[in-house]
């Protein structure tokens, strides 16, 4: 901690006595400086112990009352006055604008010279670095042992708990809490979400300040809060959050910072180790995929304790344009990985880069942790689509994957976040198709007709949406419609003309009706 008023009050060498502002002698003193100016504010940068004897000082009470709020104004912690120069003693006027403003005054004896002064808060101010120094190597090798331990980050998240006397929080990429110390904090890092999922958003590093009532966090504590994202490539890979009970110091600062750099380095780490772990899982699921169940059953044992068993999907997801749609891809396949490994779920998951950009492809058990995990990614980050297969065995795994591509397709052309392989196979197929492409096509199909309807006597559109209805049944078609079968067939040889197509023709008829629904969706 810096020095401050009480300390270098407190120093008995030096003899000063308080004279007004006795309740603000903890403010911490950044400097020692003396002037002999009437306005020296022009020159302070605020922390300051302001030493002068009063030459220029004026005599009257208001003048004496505008000196002290010049400098309170500026910033200055405390006045000083030598007395048995120009003043035999502290001018009472003086003494009673300082304590209406709350600015300490201190009487400074003609026999305890400026410079004392000056000397005791710089030993004071040299001995703080150094124990700043000191404190923050010590932390660095305490959180670098940690680290390098058994439990590593979970052990760093402890040990810096403890040098902070707070408590303090890891979150994994997905904004999961995932260590923290004390227990007791886990309510109050619980309370962090939003802002771990705001700080999800931002390039790493980044960091955002809280204090109690003020920030977002809904407690009767007065805690002051600090969240810092962790990743070394924009992308966050894990979030640390420190909660103390009065500001951080430029030491503890220190020691967050270097806490902050192991971390990232531990996760960068693992990332390394899971990116081999991803090359071996995607080789086994291409394994699984071209069928050879078998094999890979043998080289998944010893490698990730098995492969998934029983009821399995397959999900293949793809990523739009653009350098967010590409990380949101990525933020996809850790979402996955996290959701299996907080529940022990058995994945396998493969990232490729083809012809149509970035894919992912997930194989994981049928509504399953990771399932449900996948489906909520793709719900939150605009231009990710996905494509999910029906369910089946590990050995089907081949055709559940085409299933999965051909839903992929179909939403990537409509439009749609997820399109599941059931909706594919059975239903309209209008949803299915793209919005846009279907409109144009009905316009362009139905135009001549519709611009008939509207200068010429006949209903062509709904006379031929009743005739396609009933099948081309004259007779029910032309009950429908309130008109003659002979009225109606008329009707449909003017539909002939008008769009030069023959409605004996089974494939027109497809295309007519197709149109014709398209405006009813």
């Amino acid at each position: 901690m810096p020095p401050t008023l009480a300390s270098v009050v407190r120093t008995t060498a030096l003899h000063l006595t308080v004279l007004a502002g006795a309740d603000h002698l903890e403010r911490p003193v950044r400097w020692v400086h003396t002037s002999e100016l009437d306005d020296p504010a022009p020159f302070l940068e605020g922390g300051e112990l302001l030493l002068t004897t009063g030459i220029k000082l004026g005599k009257g009470a208001a003048e004496l009352e505008a000196y002290v709020h010049r400098l309170a104004d500026a910033g200055v912690v405390g006045l000083g006055l030598g007395v048995g120069l120009s003043h035999r003693e502290v001018p009472q006027a003086l003494v009673e604008a300082a304590a209406q403003r709350g600015l300490p005054l201190l009487r400074v004896p003609e026999a305890t010279p400026f410079i004392a002064i000056s000397k005791a808060v710089s030993a004071a101010l040299a001995a703080e670095q150094y124990e700043a120094v000191t404190t923050s190597f010590e932390a660095q090798e305490e959180l670098t042992r940690a680290a390098l331990g058994k439990d590593g980050t979970t052990a760093v998240v402890r040990r810096l708990a403890a040098r902070l006397g707070g408590w303090a929080a890891l979150y994994d990429g997905s904004g999961a809490l995932s260590a923290v110390a004390p227990d007791w904090a886990a309510r109050r890092a619980g309370r962090l979400a939003a802002e771990v999922d705001r700080l999800r958003r931002r390039p790493a590093p980044s960091s955002a300040a809280l204090q109690g009532r003020a920030g977002t966090i809904d407690t009767a504590d007065e805690d002051y809060v600090v969240v810092q994202s962790l990743g070394a490539d924009r992308r966050p890979r894990g979030f640390l959050a420190v909660g103390t009970e009065d500001r951080i110091t430029p030491t503890e600062r220190y020691v967050l910072n270097a806490a902050v750099a192991l971390l990232t380095l531990t996760l960068e780490r693992s990332r390394e180790l899971r990116q081999a772990e991803e090359r071996m899982g995607a080789a086994l699921l291409r394994m699984v995929l071209a069928g050879e169940v078998g094999t890979a059953r043998q080289v998944a044992a010893g490698l990730f304790g098995g492969l998934p068993e029983g009821t399995v999907r397959v999900l293949v997801a793809a990523a739009g344009p653009g350098p967010e749609a590409a990380e949101a891809l990525g933020e996809l396949g850790d979402r996955a990985e996290n959701a299996g490994g907080k529940v022990g779920e058995k994945l396998l998951v493969a990232r490729e880069d083809g012809a149509h950009g970035p894919r992912l492809m997930v194989l994981a058990l049928d509504n399953g942790s990771v399932h449900r995990a996948c489906l909520g990614a793709v719900e939150e980050h605009e231009g990710l689509a996905l494509g999910v297969s029906a369910p089946a065995a590990l050995e089907d795994a081949g055709t559940a994957h085409a299933q999965a591509e051909r839903a992929l397709a179909v939403a990537q052309r409509g439009g749609r976040r997820t399109v599941d392989h059931e909706e594919v196979g059975a239903g309209s197929l209008l949803p299915l198709l793209g919005e846009e492409a279907v409109t144009a096509f009905a316009e362009g199909l139905l135009r001549p007709l519709r611009e008939h309807d509207r200068t010429a006597r006949g209903d062509l559109v709904a006379s031929l949406r009743a005739w396609l209805s009933r099948h081309g049944q004259w007779d029910a078609a032309a009950a429908d419609l309130g008109v003659h079968r002979h009225t109606l067939r008329y009707r449909m040889r003017r539909v002939e003309e008008l769009l030069g197509r023959s409605l004996d023709d089974t494939d027109v008829r497809m295309e007519l009706w197709l149109a014709l629904r398209s405006g009813e969706e």
